[in-house]
């Protein structure tokens, strides 16, 4: 029988990815993305480079790299473990916190 939880109570600092703030661990040439079939690339932040090469930001945690996509919040635990989370679930997991 399956047992029901509920996500226990988690604050944390966010802020919507923005290009050029330094938010990302690195970037991957958009190519290998696709060429490699890591993940669906509907969506991607892409940056073209001075030298024309198109790129992708990414995340890197424990769980491995994880692309960022359009409008999606970079999140960082109290442990400074980050993650990504898209704009269309970030409301329905996290309220502001009245400080």
């Amino acid at each position: 029988m399956k047992t029901r939880y509920e996500r226990a109570s988690l604050i944390v600092d966010a802020e919507q990815y923005e290009l050029g703030k330094g938010m990302e661990d690195g970037f991957e040439l958009y190519t290998k993305v696709v060429t490699n079939g890591w993940i669906s690339h509907d969506n991607l932040v892409q940056f073209t480079r001075p030298d024309g090469a198109v790129v992708c930001p990414f995340i890197r945690n424990r769980r491995g790299i994880i692309f960022i996509r359009e409008g999606d919040y970079i999140i960082t635990e109290g442990d400074h473990e980050r993650h990504v989370c898209g704009a269309d679930k970030f409301s329905k997991r996290f309220m502001p916190v009245k400080e």
